[in-house]
């Protein structure tokens, strides 16, 4: 127990991890070798509230929180990381599109994604760079009563799979930056939509990969917050994630901690358990002592946001540190089990599937960056 899971949230994250055990865990491996995504998981996951519990009953949530969310999402991960980029993906676009999207058009597509009946992605990177997201070229033209699309996102997650993807283009002159985007919800089987898929190192299941728009029409009725605004508008969803994705890849570590140290009490050396040498016991003592810290600041996160306190700052540090200590452990845990962890096999499909948060959704340096602008004010940290 800690101040920030009280008795239902612990029932909850108790439900969700018997679920994960026993549906989730058993194709982990499977599914990294197959690049499949089991759609029938992610429909058991909805028809058992797991996805977005946080948005309103109105959109097909059950209005449970941020902290709720966060508790369901590290128990799926702590049996794949790519299956709970399902529920990664759906916060962060049911946020979305329950604040910015038209009732009526946005209402149909969350009824589905909570169901679990439809996989959103989020496309914000393009080829020229992904840490100046600012810096967009993807054109959006309005003609009419459309917004016609043309260029390339890449390294999307789920972008082979994905129903439908929030993408943030360019509406306004280049010089706008930041300041000239727009995002709109565009439905991935339109005319003039392309896609590919990567062969990455990790996160196989759930996949990475570009999205091509050859004059893709959308009504502009699709439109996501103000024309010109979506980037500053939306963009500030991504602290919900970034501490969704500090618990996710935390969880990881933390499963991976809990099997080394069963398995160096009972494996033996010199006539004793390898826990009993210090050079074994005290880096695993070191990463316990992190990764608690680390998902106390994560669920803290969370709950400032649940009471609408400032969190910009402290989700910056869940996005930097998690992932990079969580990278840490498992690679310490992998060396314990010696040439065992080095096989093919959980440990190092694990440190493959928590490298990539290193490099995606914010790199360590952005983050820090907002972690100092908030501290000592933009004009301090120009860039």
């Amino acid at each position: 127990m800690n101040p920030y899971i009280d008795e239902d949230l612990q029932a909850i994250g108790e439900h969700a991890r018997r679920f994960a055990n026993d549906r989730v865990a058993p194709g982990f491996l499977e599914r990294d070798d197959t690049r499949v995504l089991d759609r029938t998981l992610m429909r058991e996951m909805g028809e058992l509230g797991f996805i977005a519990p946080e948005l309103p009953e109105a959109y097909g949530g059950q209005g449970m929180g941020c902290l709720a969310a966060g508790v369901i999402h590290e128990e799926i991960a702590r049996a794949d990381l790519s299956i709970s980029y399902l529920n990664l993906l759906a916060s962060l676009n049911g946020q979305i599109l329950s604040q910015h999207g038209k009732p009526e058009v946005v209402k149909p597509w969350l009824e589905r994604l909570t169901r679990g009946d439809a996989l959103f992605a989020i496309a914000l990177t393009e080829p020229r760079g992904g840490s100046d997201a600012g810096n967009l070229r993807l054109r959006v033209e309005r003609v009419g009563d459309e917004y016609v699309i043309n260029g390339e996102k890449t390294s999307i997650s789920a972008a082979d799979q994905a129903d439908a993807t929030v993408v943030f283009g360019r509406t306004g002159s280049v010089e706008s930056a930041a300041h000239g985007v727009t995002a709109l919800l565009v439905p991935m089987d339109l005319p003039g939509v392309a896609t590919n898929r990567f062969d990455c190192h990790g996160q196989r299941a759930i996949g990475r990969g570009s999205i091509f728009f050859e004059n893709v029409r959308v009504p502009v009725d699709h439109r996501l917050g103000d024309e010109n605004k979506g980037f500053v508008q939306v963009m500030q969803g991504f602290d919900f994630s970034r501490a969704l994705i500090g618990l996710q890849v935390l969880a990881v570590a933390k499963v991976a901690l809990e099997e080394t140290w069963e398995y160096v009490a009972e494996r033996e050396a010199f006539g004793k358990p390898l826990s009993a040498f210090q050079g074994v016991s005290h880096p695993l003592a070191d990463y316990e002592t992190q990764v608690a810290a680390a998902r106390l600041l994560c669920l803290q996160t969370l709950w400032s946001k649940d009471h609408n306190l400032p969190h910009t700052a402290e989700a910056a540090m869940c996005k930097w540190w998690a992932p990079k200590l969580s990278y840490d452990v498992i690679h310490q845990c992998l060396l314990m089990f010696g040439h065992g962890g080095y096989d093919r096999g959980v440990m190092e499909q694990r440190l493959r599937d928590v490298l990539g948060f290193q490099i995606g959704d914010g790199t360590a340096q952005i983050m820090k960056t907002i972690i100092a602008r908030t501290k000592a004010g933009r004009a301090a940290v120009p860039a």
